[in-house]
């Protein structure tokens, strides 16, 4: 189950981390891990998307899986590779 943005924060707090030190070592803008910790509603998409989580607010796939996708509709630049 996802956790609440004040979950989260929290836990931060109880473990003695800085958001935005958490923020760096996993690659993000600590800008922006405060606004999609601000949000009213979860990202649906992007980085605010793999923000949310890594974090734990949602439950979700960070990187692309185009295997629901038929092959003959890939976008040019996301072709499966032959194994």
């Amino acid at each position: 189950m996802p956790l609440t943005a004040d979950q989260v924060i929290s836990e931060f707090s109880q473990r003695g981390i800085s958001i935005a030190d958490w923020s760096r070592k996993n690659g993000f803008k600590p800008s922006l891990v405060y606004q999609v910790l601000r949000a009213r509603t979860v990202p649906e998409r992007g980085k605010s998307h793999a923000i949310a989580v890594a974090l734990g607010l949602k439950d979700g796939r960070v990187t692309p899986d185009y295997s629901w996708i038929p092959s003959n509709q890939f976008p040019a630049d996301k072709k499966k590779e032959a194994p």
